[in-house]
């Protein structure tokens, strides 16, 4: 799917009210806070800014946010009774639709210290999704992204989770091509200018294995060990990577 750059336009505001959204969640963050009031701050900061929440009833999903803690990997489902706690981690991936397209960005976020090993996971996880994002050039192909990404990873012995992948984006939330954070350099669809990726690297501590939770929604590692999620929507231009998100 090629974009105007009328359209990558359009998707650039999206992108925008998306980080001021994350920025006002980031802000709530603290020991003590539910999943829920991160939800909150969400749907008011989305209203307020004249977007319309992209998960919200996508598939049936209910919240504007998905909230995932710890060894939660994504899509976890906000709630009340669900409190964050001193070094927790809470990996907030959020859509929003603006004037027709769509912008996703995710983002993990310390409660307070954390423990020097889970600091490394996030680091490693968005150095990851940078490194990626240089790849995002025209006539550069989708196994280079995967490729960037996983070599980050596993050089620093965390595992890639390959049951979820990133994804085209713009007048729909997923569109093709996927993008896993795996691959081989050279192979896969190559890119050209005007098409939007949602990158999105999904880390674990240990295994990359994953399970969904009973809710149907709610994946989790299945070793138990803790995750870091962090997405950018990308356009790819004659210039190299534009950060529709950042």
């Amino acid at each position: 799917m090629i974009k105007t750059p009328q359209e990558i336009a359009k998707m650039r505001r999206s992108g925008e009210v998306l980080q001021k959204v994350l920025h006002a969640v980031r802000e709530v963050v603290a020991p003590g806070v539910s999943t829920m009031d991160l939800e909150k701050a969400a749907a008011r900061t989305i209203a307020e800014l004249g977007g319309t929440p992209a998960f919200k009833g996508y598939h049936g999903y209910p919240a504007c946010l998905c909230t995932s803690v710890n060894d939660e990997v994504i899509h976890g489902i906000p709630s009340a009774k669900k409190i964050l706690a001193e070094g927790d981690v809470v990996s907030v991936d959020c859509g929003v639709v603006l004037d027709g397209f769509y912008s996703d960005s995710a983002v993990t976020i310390p409660v307070g210290k954390v423990a020097p090993a889970v600091r490394k996971l996030l680091d490693v996880t968005q150095q990851s999704l940078e490194a990626a994002i240089q790849e995002v050039q025209v006539g550069a192909t989708i196994g280079d992204i995967g490729a960037t990404v996983q070599e980050a990873v596993e050089a620093n012995g965390f595992g890639i989770v390959r049951d979820f992948v990133g994804h085209g984006i713009g007048r729909s939330m997923h569109e093709d091509p996927q993008i896993p954070n795996y691959g081989t350099r050279g192979k896969g669809p190559k890119l050209r200018a005007g098409m939007v990726l949602a990158i999105e690297p999904m880390v674990n501590i240990g295994t990359g294995d994953v399970k969904v939770l009973e809710d149907g929604w709610t994946a989790v590692t299945v070793d138990g060990k803790w995750s870091a999620h962090f997405e950018h929507t990308v356009a790819v231009t004659e210039s190299g990577p534009v950060i529709l998100t950042r």
